[in-house]
């Protein structure tokens, strides 16, 4: 039996949204590039982030049942492109909670002074796998407090490296310089990140997946998305000129460059000590919250695939009390304990482990999004006539060149993350990710056309 009752106010909805897209954990990635990310967030903010908040803002007006992204790309292309697209979206996550579970072991042994081994650190990821698990049985009413909490930490933590950041600038000047000429983008140093900075916005759709439990949704919804989007872009660039300030840039470390930051804040402040300890523990927290965000609404889609029988039935199974998808969480929790099995066994240190994760996942990632603007430019035109609480401004030729211009963005990012440009170690084409692409999604495409459920009559069919 579902649970009907609208759980979901608009402060759950900014609050589920910031836990979703704000990640301490690519904050250091984005700062790598140097001053210019600050350009790129700004340029990237404009031409990406506000086009595909206004494609969700419509979407999740026009269609708010459960299932979300699930359902818009079903009502454009039928149920097994939509099975695909969420193949995707679910074991994206499945295999990026390693990444996100690594770097919580990584900062923790910093935070503590605890050299940890890369065994101990899988570990401790199993461990948070199913505790992530756990969260889906207690069921949406007591399980949205973790983002909730989660995002309220994580605004603690970027106004402390934003306003750290100005003040170390003013003591002790900054470490790396940021003016007008350093500022200009310098995509010859900077395009290996770029795909981090695109990574980072996306996610507006998530609360979508549990539409049902939104109040309003047609008032809620763009509003919630209009608040969050604006906070979100804040906050990436407040933090990310706090790191660029406290941190010379050949220094900044992709998985442990956070702590390092609050570190350098607080070595001359009386219990600078316990302070960073404090933060840490938040930081911590944070990471839970960001893998049980996107685990929540991941479910929940993949539910409604399971339901609809385009996947196998244990992918359909709710708890009996609140709805809960307690199946599609539990293959989760499997697939990302495997996943941090394999990818230990491979890896040699954190900073790799953490990369190879995030790369592969994130090509990946980028296919359901693509998705999701493709129907919406096909559902203008056929669907004209449904109610749209929301509609993107400008009529149908501008919301289609929005679309358009979404999904040339997200094929330049997936391109990016499955080739690295330059003449250096590491450059090229990633073997591992793209094999790794491949055999992801043909696994899904068999689970799919082994399903009872299969396409229907009037599905487009491939």
């Amino acid at each position: 039996m579902s649970d009907t009752a609208k759980h979901l106010r608009l402060s759950d909805l900014v609050l589920f949204t910031v836990s979703a897209i704000v990640l301490l954990d690519t904050l250091a990635a984005s700062a790598s590039i140097g001053a210019s990310s600050i350009f790129w967030w700004v340029f990237l903010g404009l031409i990406f982030m506000l086009p595909i908040g206004l494609i969700t803002a419509e979407l999740g007006t026009a269609y708010p049942e459960d299932g979300g992204l699930y359902h818009w790309i079903e009502k454009a292309f039928g149920r097994r492109w939509a099975a695909r697209a969420i193949w995707a979206y679910w074991i994206n996550t499945a295999i990026w909670l390693p990444a996100i579970f690594v770097l919580f072991a990584a900062v923790a042994a910093q935070l503590f002074g605890a050299d940890l081994s890369v065994s101990s650190q899988i570990i401790i990821g199993i461990v948070l796998a199913w505790l992530v698990v756990c969260l889906e049985i207690i069921g949406l009413k007591l399980g949205k407090w973790v983002p909730n909490l989660g995002a309220m930490f994580k605004l603690v933590i970027f106004a402390v490296l934003s306003i750290g950041g100005i003040y170390f600038g003013m003591t002790h000047g900054s470490a790396n310089a940021v003016n007008l000429s350093t500022v200009k983008p310098n995509l010859e140093d900077g395009i290996q990140f770029l795909p981090v900075i695109i990574y980072g916005m996306l996610g507006f759709e998530l609360v979508s997946s549990a539409g049902a439990n939104i109040q309003n949704p047609g008032r809620n919804v763009p509003k919630g998305i209009a608040i969050s989007g604006a906070l979100i872009l804040a906050l990436y660039i407040l933090a990310t000129l706090g790191i660029l300030i406290a941190i010379p840039l050949d220094e900044i470390d992709i998985v442990e460059g956070l702590v390092d930051t609050l570190r350098m804040f607080f070595a001359d402040v009386p219990g600078g000590s316990l302070i960073v300890m404090v933060l840490g523990l938040l930081t911590l927290f944070t990471f839970f919250s960001n893998a049980a965000t996107w685990s929540m609404g991941c479910n929940r889609a993949m539910a409604e695939a399971g339901e609809e029988r385009m996947f196998p039935a244990i992918f359909a199974k709710r708890h009996k009390d609140h709805g809960g998808p307690v199946g599609a969480a539990i293959l989760m929790g499997v697939v990302c304990s495997v996943a941090l099995l394999l990818y230990g066994a491979l890896s040699s240190s954190n900073e790799d482990l953490f990369w190879n994760l995030f790369a592969f996942s994130a090509v990946i990632f980028m296919l359901p999004y693509l998705g999701m603007v493709l129907a919406f430019i096909r559902l203008r035109k056929s669907d004209p006539d449904h109610p749209r609480p929301f509609k993107v401004p400008g009529g149908d030729g501008v919301a289609s060149g929005l679309g358009i211009l979404c999904a040339i963005v997200l094929l330049m990012t997936m391109f990016l993350f499955a080739y690295v440009p330059g003449t250096g170690e590491g450059s090229g084409w990633q073997k591992s990710t793209i094999v790794g692409f491949v055999i992801v999604m043909f696994i899904g495409d068999i689970l799919i056309r082994i399903s009872p459920g299969r396409a229907s009559d009037n599905d487009i069919q491939t």
